[in-house]
């Protein structure tokens, strides 16, 4: 397998095979991220992501999910894509999941029909960054999209019939709009209902710039507390159902399971941790790099 530069995928991809269709991320300005910062992005020749998928067949004898990485694949051009998704289902007939990372911007500049194109082809989820629902932090860590857009991208997956798993970060707000931060996410997400979510503290990454105004004071981090709070506030105010990924390694109280069926349970737990964990007596939790 040809990767170039340091590999990402998300935790419930864990099993998954990981084919590199696109390097780096069309974004890249993230504050808070240091993911792809050594990558300029572009996209695989199909030849060389064919290789690939062939000598991944030779590696595996059942490949039931397949991860497309880098950090925008959506950004391919359609007919590119439906051809690595066609290589991928003909190589491996026995696939039951094929997933990639997207950004909503990306999404938006695809027309219903080509997503149920892909969809058709066999592309069974997208891995949304959603990040925060709150304008002003959104602006503020150079994610380069608004409530609107992440809501338009939403909405053209669901009408072609694809899941989507959003993610989002606890304390992104920092200590002084923690609050705004956990409300407005949670208002778009009720909005837009994605089939799973998966939530994660901030975890500071070095050489950001968000780890630079961390040091400056420009950026105040959310304390424990308040990252438990923001997370309580979430799971009494979901409305919807959908696949709870909560188990990162930075979260403070690991839990996943299907809302609202454990919506109750993961409430009680989280109202444990307040009470009797004792890191909320902390000023900062421990985090650790992606």
């Amino acid at each position: 397998m040809q990767y170039e530069g340091k590999i990402y995928r998300p935790w419930p991809e864990a099993e998954s095979v990981l084919i590199q269709v696109t390097i780096g991320c069309t974004i890249n300005t993230c504050t808070f991220c240091s993911m792809f910062r050594e990558k300029r992005f572009r996209v695989r020749d199909l030849e060389d992501v064919f290789k690939d998928i062939e000598t991944a067949r030779l590696l595996h004898p059942r490949v039931e999910s397949m991860f497309l990485i880098d950090g925008d694949v959506m950004a391919v051009r359609t007919d590119h894509l439906l051809q690595i998704l066609e290589k991928i289902t003909t190589t491996f007939p026995e696939i039951k999941n094929i997933a990639l990372y997207a950004s909503y911007n990306n999404i938006r500049r695809k027309s219903v029909h080509e997503l149920t194109r892909l969809k058709n082809a066999g592309l069974s989820i997208v891995y949304t960054g959603l990040e925060s629902g709150d304008r002003e932090i959104l602006e503020s860590i150079n994610k380069n999209t608004t409530p609107e857009n992440i809501i338009e991208g939403a909405a053209l997956l669901k009408e072609a019939g694809i899941k989507m798993l959003a993610s989002f970060i606890f304390g992104l707000g920092g200590k002084e709009r923690s609050e705004e931060h956990i409300k407005a996410t949670t208002d778009i997400l009720n909005l837009t209902k994605p089939e799973e979510i998966a939530p994660m503290m901030l975890a500071i990454q070095p050489g950001t710039e968000m780890e630079q105004d961390v040091r400056t004071g420009a950026f105040t981090r959310a304390t424990p507390s308040q990252l438990l709070l923001e997370e309580k506030y979430l799971l009494e105010n979901l409305n919807f159902e959908t696949y709870y990924w909560g188990d990162h390694g930075n979260n403070i109280a690991p839990m996943k399971g299907w809302l609202p069926q454990r919506q109750q349970d993961f409430k009680a737990h989280i109202d444990d941790h307040i009470k009797h964990n004792p890191i909320t007596q902390s000023h900062v939790i421990q985090t650790f790099s992606w």
